[in-house]
């Protein structure tokens, strides 16, 4: 099957003073989260995608738009807004700081055993992983088997399609590191998915990439990670 790309967003005001900033409106990236999509916009210049999707939040639709200027040489992409990939809804933790928030009983039920969890008036977290999946491997069969695609998302949401692609029990995705503007790459094939990178930087996810289209043995691009 395809391949995606999958993006955090750069770096936000909230990110930088440890604020839970969640699905609340109005977080835009700040000056060092423009540089970064800008960079790794750059970096990625020369790989041409089917497709670039972002969650509907701004600081992913703008990191997108920002990777998108500098992507597939003269080819215009329209960033394509998929709810599937938003951010979990945190619902009455949004806004909050996470030195607050690491004061609740609840916290450590995020952190050691999060597929249990519901947040207050919010989402669950196996659900946020539930819908983030099913819109990836839609994406995976609208844009067809050969496809390479980005996808930019938020840390928990990646982390939980990263953890289903390695056959990891959601319990065990707070182990997995997603910094904003890393990039991590999935080849899915009809027996099952590849991580091929996780929380890489541009260029070598660009190797990983390469690698995923010049071979067609499961072998061949199973085990890599940058």
């Amino acid at each position: 099957m395809a391949t995606v790309m999958l993006v955090r967003h750069g770096r936000t005001a909230a990110n930088a003073g440890g604020t839970l900033a969640g699905t609340a409106p109005g977080t835009h990236l700040d000056e060092q989260g423009e540089a970064q999509a800008n960079e790794l916009g750059k970096l990625l210049a020369l790989i041409e995608p089917a497709a670039i999707i972002a969650s509907p939040l701004e600081r992913t639709m703008q990191t997108a738009g920002i990777m998108a200027t500098h992507i597939g040489g003269s080819k215009e992409f329209i960033v394509a807004k998929e709810p599937g990939i938003i951010e979990c809804d945190y619902g009455d933790w949004t806004g909050k700081s996470l030195a607050d928030l690491s004061d609740l009983p609840l916290w450590s039920v995020v952190q050691n055993h999060p597929s249990s969890v519901v947040f207050p008036s919010g989402e669950g977290m196996a659900a946020m992983q539930g819908r983030a999946v099913s819109a990836i491997r839609r994406w995976n069969e609208l844009l067809g088997p050969d496809a390479l695609y980005i996808a930019v998302s938020h840390g928990d949401v990646i982390k939980s399609i990263v953890a289903d692609a390695l056959g990891t029990h959601l319990d065990h995705f707070q182990r997995i590191t997603i910094d904003p503007c890393s990039v991590s790459v999935i080849r899915y094939s009809d027996s099952r998915p590849f991580v091929l990178a996780v929380n890489g930087n541009g260029s070598n996810v660009e190797r990983f990439v390469t690698a995923a289209k010049e071979t067609s043995t499961e072998a061949a691009v199973g085990g890599g990670t940058a």
